[in-house]
């Protein structure tokens, strides 16, 4: 398999060359257990770790390889290899690390388009997809919509989704298919191209296993059922796993995600709530935070019925835990800030207790 097949590109090959990494084996990160990696190369695939010097001088866990990433590493034997270093990305899908507050956690890298996945049966929440929207807004992907299960409602319910109009004014590609009946399918693999990377998001339970099991024509992932009690999907893929499809997509799977925290997306929440945006110009104050101020164009629009009150709700949710992400990273800072200094004093007292 040649590296274009992986995605790699004249961008990447110049960042190899101005980073001296001739002496290395250029890879692909496929899948990730507990800190080693499966990274795919024109040689094979092989089991890697990353060096303790990179372990080392890591500052947060955005610095480690991630599933999508390009890195260097040195091979040894038939199937092992060291990483020594992790090319630049051009995107990355993140959210706030589950339980950790002012943490990062990363979905995937270097991804052209993202599919966000939601069934129009019991799923289906333009909340949610607003979130979607902004994370991948603010990483620079290019998100469409896939709707599934259509052949469990009939076509004016999905028609009335499509034309939802919190949803119609994201001008965002919408598709809708069936994993039973193959409907959509056809569309859907006319959108994916050659040398592109798509990343799946969303819920379990939603047909992401499905799809990737018929769109690469093998049983690659577990597929599970709905909850009855909690009319929940039950989680099925465990890991982030990159595959390469027959008509040279690259598609990563993803473990369903219930808590989709944003992190620091100032941009993705313009680009989604560019109808927020646009009206905001509008404001007699500069600093206005549209939910008070005399003189507020965005306030006005909702009284005159000209914004939807739930798109405005969800845009300032969306505010106040960008602003939360912002503290808790500034409050974690100066903690390690001041522990760091405590280290140094520490280590100086001790100097001088030697003599």
């Amino acid at each position: 398999m040649k590296l274009e097949d992986l995605g790699y590109n004249n961008n990447f090959e110049t960042l190899r060359v101005k980073q001296k990494l001739d002496d290395f084996e250029i890879g692909r990160i496929r899948s990730e257990h507990k800190e080693r990696y499966i990274v795919m190369t024109q040689k094979g695939d092989f089991e890697a770790e990353i060096t303790g010097n990179m372990q080392y001088t890591a500052k947060s866990r955005e610095d480690f390889p991630a599933v999508g990433d390009w890195v260097a590493l040195a091979t040894y034997g038939s199937n092992l290899g060291i990483i020594h270093k992790v090319l630049p990305r051009f995107s990355v899908i993140k959210r706030q690390a589950v339980g950790h507050v002012g943490e990062v956690q990363i979905i995937a890298t270097n991804i052209d388009y993202a599919f966000l996945i939601q069934s129009v049966d019991r799923d289906f929440n333009i909340n949610r997809l607003e979130r979607y929207l902004t994370i991948c807004n603010s990483s620079h992907v290019t998100p469409i919509i896939v709707l599934t299960k259509t052949d469990l409602v009939d076509e004016k319910h999905i028609s009335e989704i499509k034309n939802n109009p919190r949803l119609s004014i994201k001008k965002v590609l919408v598709l809708a298919l069936s994993n039973e009946t193959k409907y959509g399918y056809e569309t859907l693999i006319s959108t994916i191209k050659k040398g592109k990377t798509y990343c799946m998001l969303g819920s379990s339970g939603v047909g992401k296993s499905t799809l990737l099991n018929n769109l690469s024509g093998r049983n690659i992932m577990e597929t599970g059922s709905i909850s009855q009690s909690s009319n929940r999907g039950k989680h099925v893929s465990s890991h982030r796993e990159l595959i390469v499809l027959k008509n040279g997509g690259i598609l990563i799977d993803t473990p369903g995600m219930r808590e989709i925290g944003i992190t620091d997306a100032v941009a993705g929440i313009e680009t989604t709530f560019d109808e927020i945006m646009s009206l905001s110009e509008k404001c007699k104050f500069r600093d206005c935070t549209h939910t008070t101020e005399i003189g507020c164009s965005v306030l006005k629009a909702l009284e005159e019925g000209r914004l939807e009150i739930k798109s405005y709700e969800n845009y300032l949710k969306l505010q106040r835990e960008q602003t939360h992400f912002e503290s808790a990273v500034a409050k974690k800072r100066k903690a390690d800030k001041a522990f760091g200094k405590m280290i140094k004093i520490h280590k100086k007292m001790k100097n001088r207790n030697k003599y």
